[in-house]
Order: C-alpha cells, then structure tokens, then sequence
C-alpha cells in the first residue's frame, strides 16, 4: 500500500474532536481513580467489579455529551461486559478470571466504538489503547479550561473535602474506642491506606485515572471502525469453487458413516483391529478432530470470498454446498467432544481438557450461526459471534471449571477407585466442595494444600471471591489434618494412579 494510500486510509476513520469534559464525567473519573487506589491492592474479586462502574458511567456522560445515542446493542455489550467481572467475584481460580476480564475490555471496547462489520469487531481495543494517550490530555484540557479562572471555588472545594476527613477521622476513631463491634465493622470496611504502601496506592491512582479518561475519550471520539472496506474476492465460476467442497463434503460424509458404525457396533472391534488402547484411540482422535473443525471454518471463509455470485442459482449452489459442509461439520464435533469423554474416562479431568472441549463446543455454535446466516443473511454474524464467545466465557466461568474438575474426578474415584492426587493439590479453593467428600487420608491429603494457601492470605471482603470464602467456611468446620504423613500422602496416591 502507497504511502499516500495509507495516510487517506487512516483519515477516514478520525472522527471529530471530543466535546469538552463535562463535570459529571471528571466526578466519575475522580472515583474511578479512588476506588482504585483504595481497593485493588489486595487482589481482584468484587472491587474490579466496583472500580469498573464508575468507570463505565465516566464513558457514559462523555457519550451523551458527545451526542451519541445509547443503542441495544451498545447495552449488551456495556451490561455484558460488566456481568464477566462476576466471574473474579465468584470463582478461586485464576484462569477463567483472567479470560472473563480479557473478554470484558473487549466487550467495553465494543460499547465503546459501537459497529457491527468484521473489522469493528477484531479491531476495536486499538482505538482504546489509542486513548491512554489522547484521554489524559484530555482530561487535562477540561480541567484547565474549567477550573484555569475559578481557583477560589476549586480552593473551596478542597477545605470542604479536607474538613470532611478530618470529621470522619476524629467521630470514626472515638466511635471505634467506644464499642469494638463498631471498630471490627469499621476495619472490615475501610480499605488499608498505610503510608508504607502509598507508591503502589499512586500507582493505582494514576491506573485508574488514566483508564477512565481513556474510556471516556473513546466513547467522546469513537473511531468509525465501520469505514474500513474489505474487499470481495473474486468470485469464481461454480464448478472451479464447487469441485473442491464437494469433493470434501463427501469426504466429510463417508468419515461421518464410519463413525456412526462405530458408535452403534461398539469400540471392541475397533480397538482389536487397530491394536490401541480405548484411551489411545480417543486421545489420537480428539486433536485431528478439533483441528478439522478449525480448518473447516477456514476453508468456509475462504469459499465465501471466492463464492460465485452473479444471479439466484449461484446463492442458491453457495446455500446448498457450505450449508451441507456445514452439517457435517457439526457431526465431527460431536466426535470430538465423545472422544474427549471417553478419554476423561480414562484418565480423568484436567484444566485444558476442560478448556478445549468448551472451544469445540463453542466453535460448533459458530457453524451453527453461519448456517443461520445463510438463511436470514450475515449483517448481524459478527455480533453473533462475539456474543457467542463473551456469553461462553461468562458460562466458563459461573460453571467453576476447577470446582467441575474436581467433582468429575471425585465421581470417578467413587466409580473406579483412581483418583489423580498431585493434580487435585494443584487446584484452587473452588475445588474444596467437592474435595470435601473424599475420605481420609485422602481428603486432608488432597485439602492440606489449599489450606494453607488460604490460611496465609487474609484478603478484605472486596478482594475476597465467593469461592474462597466458601471454602474457608468448609475448611473451618472440617478442617484437614494440620500434619498429615506426606509419605502416606504419596503412597496413596502411586496406588490410585496406577490402580
């Protein structure tokens, strides 16, 4: 692409410049930075949740003073992505925390911009990252053009702010010295303020300021992410774009046909005549599977690019051709996901067994929606998908991934007598219900662990997840052998593994 080229490109997606910062919108950043500072040095939970809100109404009241309309869709991507920051509240684990908060700034990014084309969608988070720079200054602008010639009204407002803390901090006090209930209320409340931390305090003062003005300045000066074109590829004649599918759909079916004999016959002939193992075939049969799947939606973008498209009898072919490629796509899914069950039969649940089994789930929602795209047409399928993928990660993680992998693996101890002790101690707290029920030695064997993980951390309320809390409460009432005989401990489980 020509330098010039690339310069008109860019220009055309720059909208105006933002509308001046409105004092709702400074109140809201101000509490953003605050909420921040005071709550998220002790770990993510219910306070990403509470810094997230006034981050969001800081995006909001620059909108509206932007002139922008609050639209559906612009609610459920808001609404949703502050529904996956319930998920750090909820759940131990981080790693389905860490997807919903991932997928949550995209969704934000998506309320933020609005769109609904393809490159609206993927390329929405730059025009955020673009405004941590242009959002301070920003900021800053309004600032001084609101406050430059009124310095005895910001000189007011900051007495007025002083005398108020200094109330709270002398009746707070005398409160406390006079009924210790009242003070265990207050040290449950108020965040930690120490002197010793205040670098990491400014530095969350600053995140947060910083992420709200960015937030603010994108929902002020969105960038039209709908201006960029794709261009349609060149459509081909019908028998060079049908051969080659067709060809492959047959494929598709006559793999589909074994599976079905197999399914109905049983695995035991299969299993004589290739010389594996039940666990072998379906391990060496989930990792193809899911690859054709992926290659699957891969060839269908392409042969929609490429697709014939001059009169009725050609959506028609297109219709006909990706639609059938399409059902036997959902075939090889279901296979997918039966071999991943009868290899978790084998040897039991595990984090990225959990994992892959929920992206083939939710890639075959995606053939299930460009199927329904053929039909009622495709202008509303790149907000599909992305619904599709925020609401799968929010089902991920209410779900409790860790808490699910040990109520399988517990289900198959009781079923089969193994059980995967050194992975169980590797779990989080989410895991602890389900634990719960094994007997000892194994149970304090498999709880000691997670134990004392959570008896060396004493996070406040707001940066405490249900999960733990819960597993606190557990552990209280049946707490696991404070020394067990580790020795013990890893006799039982070479006798489980290998049992």
């Amino acid at each position: 692409m020509a330098e010039d080229d690339r310069e008109s490109w860019l220009a055309g997606l720059q909208v105006r410049s933002p509308a001046p910062v409105r004092t709702a919108t400074l109140w809201a950043v101000l509490a953003t930075g605050l909420l921040s500072m005071l709550l998220l040095g002790d770990g993510l939970a219910l306070n990403l949740l509470l810094v997230a809100i006034p981050a969001a109404l800081a995006a909001y009241f620059a909108g509206r003073a932007a002139g922008r309309r609050t639209r559906a869709w612009t609610l459920v991507w808001g609404v949703g992505g502050l529904g996956l920051l319930i998920v750090p509240a909820l759940r131990d684990a981080d790693w389905p925390s860490f997807l919903a908060v991932v997928t949550a700034i995209a969704l934000g990014s998506l309320a933020l911009h609005g769109g609904r084309t393809w490159p609206a969608v993927l390329l929405g988070p730059i025009g955020v990252f673009n405004s941590l720079v242009a959002g301070p200054a920003w900021g800053w602008r309004g600032l001084r053009e609101r406050f430059g010639g009124a310095r005895r009204s910001v000189g007011a407002g900051l007495r007025a702010l002083a005398v108020s803390a200094v109330l709270l901090l002398v009746f707070g006090a005398l409160f406390a010295g006079a009924d210790a209930a009242f003070a265990d209320l207050l040290g449950d409340l108020v965040p930690d303020a120490s002197v010793s931390g205040g670098p990491w305090h400014a530095v969350l003062l600053v995140f947060g300021l910083v992420g709200a003005l960015a937030a603010a300045h994108t929902a002020a000066a969105p960038v039209q992410w709908d201006r960029v074109e794709v261009p349609e590829g060149r459509p081909r004649g019908r028998f060079e774009w049908a051969l080659p599918l067709i060809v492959l759909a047959v494929l598709f079916a006559a793999f589909n046909a074994v599976q079905l004999a197999v399914l109905f016959g049983g695995y035991d002939a299969v299993l004589k005549n290739t010389g594996q193992t039940y666990a072998q075939y379906a391990r060496q049969g989930f990792w193809q599977l899911l690859l054709v799947t992926l290659l699957t939606l891969l060839v269908i973008v392409f042969a929609l690019r490429w697709a014939p498209r001059d009169d009725a009898g050609d959506r028609k072919l297109v219709r006909g051709v990706l639609g059938t490629l399409c059902g036997l796509a959902l075939v090889v899914v279901a296979s997918a996901v039966r071999r991943m069950d009868m290899y978790v039969e084998a040897y039991g649940l595990t984090r990225l067994r959990v994992s892959v089994v929920a992206v083939e789930l939710w890639l075959g929602l995606v053939i299930v929606l460009i199927m329904a795209a053929g039909v009622w047409g495709a202008r509303w399928l790149p907000r599909a998908v992305a619904a599709s993928a925020a609401a799968g990660v929010l089902a991920f993680g209410l779900l409790s991934p860790d808490g699910l992998i040990a109520e399988r693996n517990v289900q198959r101890y009781e079923d089969t007598g193994k059980f995967d002790l050194d992975y169980a101690r590797d779990l989080s707290a989410d895991a602890v219900p389900a634990l719960d029920r094994l007997k000892e030695p194994l149970r304090s064997c498999a709880l000691r662990p997670i134990a004392y993980d959570l008896e060396a951390t004493d996070a406040p309320w707001y940066a405490t997840s249900w999960g733990e809390a819960r597993a606190r409460d557990i552990l209280h009432d049946r707490p696991p052998a404070k020394d067990p005989d580790w020795s013990a401990c890893s006799r039982v489980a070479d006798d489980l593994m290998y049992r």
